[in-house]
Parts: structure tokens; sequence; C-alpha cells
């Protein structure tokens, strides 16, 4: 079974996949060998590694970047490419096409714009028929973001029955944590429904018991690792005690060797 196979039967398991997202190939490395059997890439802890604003489509070299070393990884990687950085079906079906080249099983292909404004539906939707022509192995897991920007949400239900008839194989809609209005989406769909997880939403059983297939962390694990980082080092400079497993130099070094 290859990587792409792989990740297309986790989201049809017993059970939904977590999927954790990783910001650099060490955050990678260490969620692999945690044991997940999948992970996704955060695109804000991309953007903020390289000083550049999230969701602006500034990040393409950057995301192209650590797609490469991410290959590598024995285990399926999907990659956050905001929205796909041109409004070209044939670039963004190319883009996608160089990161299945590196090894790259799925993708997250969102519809807003500059974080401020939604895509026509028929353009996204001809940019997710585009890479599933280009690509068809490519998990493409088309994310409308009418919740997660607080515009349109009626429109949420004909914009993803719309991505998934251009193609999508899996559907996110981050922002959601309605018990209704997410089983109506589980119910009306056919394509694994991903959602967001939120610390104050539903939790993970809920969400399976809702018909949710995938649960993913966003960037709530890159802002965790800030605030461990700051904590730790106050820790240090106040001389308190430090709190939680540190992983050691060699743990680090040993993931990093080829």
């Amino acid at each position: 079974m290859t990587k792409a196979e792989l990740f297309r039967s986790l989201h049809h398991g017993g059970k939904p996949l977590v999927l954790p997202n990783a910001w650099d190939f060490g955050s990678a490395a260490m969620l692999a060998e945690a044991g997940f059997p999948a992970i996704g890439t955060t695109s804000l802890g991309v953007a903020a590694t390289a000083g550049l604003p999230d969701g602006t489509a500034a990040t393409r070299d950057e995301t192209l970047a650590l797609a490469r070393r991410l290959g590598r990884l024995s285990i399926p990687v999907t990659v956050d490419v905001e929205g796909g950085f041109s409004t070209d079906p044939a670039e963004v079906a190319e883009f996608c096409a160089e990161l299945v080249a590196m090894g790259i099983a799925g993708i997250n292909l969102e519809d807003s714009r500059s974080n401020a404004e939604l895509a026509d539906p028929q353009a996204h939707g001809a940019l997710i028929a585009a890479v599933k022509a280009r690509v068809p192995e490519l998990f493409i897991n088309a994310r409308t973001d009418t919740y997660w920007l607080d515009i349109d949400a009626e429109s949420t239900l004909d914009r993803v029955l719309h991505y998934e008839k251009c193609g999508a194989d899996g559907i996110f809609v981050p922002g959601i944590t309605d018990p209704e209005g997410i089983r109506a989406l589980t119910s009306a769909l056919t394509a694994p429904l991903n959602l967001l997880f939120s610390p104050t939403g539903p939790t993970v059983a809920e969400l399976a018991e809702l018909g949710v297939r995938r649960i993913s962390t966003g960037s709530l694990l890159y802002r965790a690792a800030l605030g461990a980082a700051v904590h730790t080092a106050e820790s240090v400079t106040h001389g308190h005690q430090l709190v939680g497993e540190i992983p050691s130099y060699a743990t680090i070094q040993r993931l990093l060797e080829p």
C-alpha cells in the first residue's frame, strides 16, 4: 500500500483520524515517533517560522521546501497549501504535482482569500477539478472558511456539495462546533468530514458519534509549543522547577538521521 492509499484508508477506519499538525521537520518527526499514523502541516506555523503572514499566499516556497523534507517520513503527510498560491487551475495543479513527486499524500485547499473573503465556489471548484485531473492519487481535502471567517455560513452546504462534485476526497469545515450543524453536514456528504478540534467544542468521542471522520489540531500544537518555550525560559530565569517531559538532545539528533 502506498502512503497515499494508506492515508485514504485512514479516513474510513473504525474511529476518526486524529491528525496532528507539524510546522517543521523536527515537530513532524517527533509526532511520527509518537505513533501517529499520519500528520498534516499548519500553514500558520509554516508562515510564522518564516516570519510571513498566514493565509495571504506568501509561503509558496516555504511550503514546498518543507514538503520536500517531510516526504522522507515513513508515514503519510498532508500539506496545507492555503488557497493553492494561485488562482490559475493549471498552476495549482502543477504545484500539487510537485508535492506528489516529493511523496506527499494529501493537501488542504481552502476557499478563503487573504483571510478576508471567500472565493467564488465555481472558481474554487475548478481548482479542485484541475488538481484531481492532474494527480488523481492526491487526497484533496476541500476546505470552506464560511464558519472560520464568519462569512455566508448559510452557503456552507452548497459549497461543500459542489466541491465534492468537483472531485474533493474530503471536506473540511473549520470553526463549526454546533452538533446539529455538524450532523447535517455528515448526513449530506459522501466524502469524509474533517473538523478542527476546539478545546471548547465537542470531544473527539462526541465528534465520532456525529459522523466526523477526521479531526485536525490546526495551529494548536504550534501555539502550545510557543507557550511552552516561553514558560520554560521564564522557569529557568526565575529558578522554577521545569514541568513536563523535555526530549533530550540525543533524541532529536536521532530523528534527524537520514
